[in-house]
């Protein structure tokens, strides 16, 4: 029988990672304008800190996280979210002590035990950024700032930006027991939403069940019961929206899936991903994140987008991988005989130390087989090697884009297909 990948986890094959490597390289430049410095956490991390982060009562800890106990009997997981793992590196190196504002942005897989379909897997990878150190809301409003731009640089305009306030440690818990004794009257709630229903009131509101969300539409929304902190902080913060043209739009059912968003939540999300799972990215403030997995007083706020469904989006493919491009080579070598293959190996040293991408074959298959692989490569030149061109020195160039040929010294082989392979002209300059 056949090995075959795991469920739920997939290949990202040539042809697609070339997207997935444009997105990051996207991330990388724009990220460090607005002053982040990447940040690389273990995968693994002790189960204890996303049960103390994101919270016992979430489907995350309780349904998808991997989870199995170490030779010492510790229990281990594999991280299903980027921003306990930060949260928890910034404390233990001490970053806090730098009395400083800290941005940080990371790149990377994470794991959930969900059910697969497309655009969503159980090993999957996002992009996220942090901001610790700040309770400002202008910090809350630079990163969608930044993530505007970042959508806009890589030519995506299709989302819709949802924000809303989810209260603080002084408001909400009068708001969750008010919230409790409300839904208990609607004997029609879903199984799960009866679970949470005791354990976290708020978690109701992440229910998809179309029966459930018409229930919800029924209750008074947190936003509308906000204390007066709260209040100025979501006010301030759309302020700063205002001010930089964002478009969004507020909503109040809008809590997220995490525990530790407390004031500022927000998700962009895509109609092209369908109505129920349709968020692209999302993210929010997370003050007090920080004290409950052991560390000092800590004001922050970040976002995390999917790799998967973002790059199905940019794609246009019903599959990821679906068609093998292979990546385009300067010169392709083609070589008559065995004397010709070696010397082909040592000019394709010459012209890699160049800079020059170089492909030959190593099957010693026919000439016209040699070129038709040309073609597949996506060669921008290719040179036939003979006894002639090795005697004589001289080698005969083809443009493939339009059968040029012209004939070079071996010294000029590198300036030449330098110069020609971004030239426009219709004649190549021999």
């Amino acid at each position: 029988m056949k090995i075959q990948s795991i469920r739920g986890t997939h290949d990202i094959l040539p042809g697609s990672v070339e997207l997935w490597q444009q997105v990051e390289a996207t991330a990388h430049a724009l990220f460090e304008l607005y002053g982040f410095a990447e940040i690389r956490t273990p995968i693994l991390e002790e189960t204890e800190l996303f049960a103390r982060s994101i919270g016992t009562a979430t489907d995350i800890v309780q349904k998808e996280m991997y989870t199995f106990s170490d030779s010492k009997e510790k229990q281990i997981s594999l991280r299903p979210e980027g921003t306990a793992p930060v949260i928890r590196s910034y404390i233990e190196n001490g970053l806090y002590r730098e009395g400083m504002v800290h941005k940080l942005f990371y790149i990377g897989p994470m794991f959930r035990r969900e059910r697969p379909q497309k655009g969503r897997y159980r090993q999957f990878h996002q992009i996220g950024a942090e901001v610790l150190g700040t309770d400002h809301p202008a910090a809350d409003a630079e990163l969608i700032l930044m993530l505007r731009r970042f959508l806009r640089e890589l030519q995506f305009h299709d989302y819709r930006l949802l924000i809303n306030s989810v209260g603080c440690f002084e408001c909400r818990p009068t708001y969750v027991q008010w919230l409790r004794g409300a839904l208990q009257k609607f004997q029609t709630l879903c199984p799960d939403c009866r679970r949470r229903l005791e354990a976290n009131p708020l978690r109701v509101f992440d229910c998809k069940n179309p029966a459930c969300q018409e229930l919800l539409h029924r209750v008074t929304p947190l936003l509308e019961r906000l204390c007066p902190a709260c209040i100025a902080h979501f006010d301030s913060f759309r302020r700063h929206l205002d001010q930089a043209k964002v478009d969004y739009q507020v909503a109040p059912q809008l809590v997220r899936g995490l525990d530790y968003y407390v004031r500022t939540t927000f998700e962009m999300v895509s109609d092209r991903l369908g109505p129920t799972q349709n968020a692209l990215l999302g993210g929010g403030r997370y003050d007090g994140l920080s004290e409950a997995i052991g560390g000092p007083p800590t004001k922050g706020c970040g976002f995390a987008l999917g790799l998967e469904r973002f790059i199905l989006l940019l794609s246009n493919q019903e599959e990821l991988g679906a068609s093998y491009v292979p990546p385009r080579s300067t010169v392709f070598l083609a070589y008559l005989d065995d004397r010709a293959f070696q010397e082909c190996l040592r000019l394709a040293e010459e012209l890699r130390a160049e800079g020059l991408s170089v492909t030959l074959d190593f099957e010693a298959r026919s000439l016209k087989s040699q070129l038709r692989l040309a073609d597949r490569t996506r060669a921008l030149f290719t040179v036939v090697v003979g006894d002639l061109e090795i005697d004589s020195g001289q080698f005969k160039i083809k443009r493939m884009a339009d059968g040029m040929e012209c004939t070079v010294t071996r010294a000029q082989l590198a300036s030449y297909m330098k110069e020609q392979g971004s030239a426009t002209a219709s004649q190549p300059a021999c």
